[in-house]
């Protein structure tokens, strides 16, 4: 074989290695592939068995609200009954007697106790309507009154118990129509108890899922001033060129021009 058959011998080999291993990487390739969709298979079959057990509580919880429901108008109707008996007997008596003004008072008042107790209960049951960021929706009474408390610790400065709230909220009520706002509001707790890395996440999460709320150019402005605070200035410049660039009438969007120059 001469110098050229040596030459030509030697590409060939290379070109068979050189081909093996690209089929060695796409093979690998299609093993992650396959590794990624069955962890994503997975974890929506948890959130699937997640939500039925929920469901399963909240229809037990009805149930037994329902029973004690029944009680009540039965302990009513029997009410009822009774002072209608107890009106009965004093006209058959004619009398003043002391005594059965008493009882029947008193049997007067139970059945007011009684009925304001039922109306109670069935009030907690009836959903509400709310306004929020110029959205009306409809919520549970508990579901509210959870999102309320997180607000209100919020509030207070009491950040880290602010976060444990909001992020209750978002995996009791992941559909909730507080959803959006409950994000919002979590990435400025993070970034109240200066947790900068979570806030990023947070607040990048919430202007993902809703780019047209009210909130979302605050939202990114609160995004490049946790990354300005985690010393990524390439990437605080970036966010605020995107929020100049998507909301360039915002509030936001004029502090962030302002704000863009103290980024080094």
């Amino acid at each position: 074989m001469g110098a050229a058959g040596a030459l030509r011998a030697a590409l060939l080999v290379l070109t068979l290695t050189l081909a093996g291993g690209a089929v060695q990487a796409a093979l690998f390739e299609d093993d992650e592939a396959r590794k990624a969709v069955i962890d994503l298979r997975n974890r929506v079959a948890a959130n699937e068995d997640k939500a039925k057990a929920q469901a399963a509580e909240l229809a037990s919880a009805n149930a037994q609200l329902a029973e004690q429901l029944a009680a009540l108008r039965r302990s009513v109707l029997e009410l009822n009954n009774q002072i209608e008996a107890m009106r009965g007997e004093v006209a058959r008596l004619r009398g003043s007697d002391e005594q059965v003004l008493r009882e029947l008072s008193e049997m007067q008042r139970r059945q007011k106790d009684a009925t304001q107790a039922l109306d109670e209960r069935l009030g907690r049951m009836e959903p509400l309507k709310v306004t929020l960021d110029g959205r009306e929706f409809v919520v549970e009474r508990a579901e509210k009154a959870a999102y309320d408390e997180a607000m209100a610790t919020l509030r207070s400065g009491d950040f880290d118990k602010a976060v444990s709230q909001f992020s209750a909220f978002q995996r009791r009520y992941p559909t909730s129509g507080y959803a959006n706002s409950a994000r919002f509001w979590l990435g400025n707790a993070l970034y109240g108890k200066r947790d900068y890395k979570e806030a990023i996440t947070a607040f990048r999460a919430f202007v993902t899922a809703a780019p047209d709320h009210p909130q979302a150019p605050e939202a990114l402005l609160a995004l490049a001033n946790s990354q300005a605070e985690m010393k990524d200035a390439k990437g605080a410049r970036r966010t605020i060129e995107e929020l100049m660039k998507t909301y360039p009438q915002s509030e936001a969007a004029q502090a962030g021009k302002q704000r863009l120059a103290s980024i080094k």
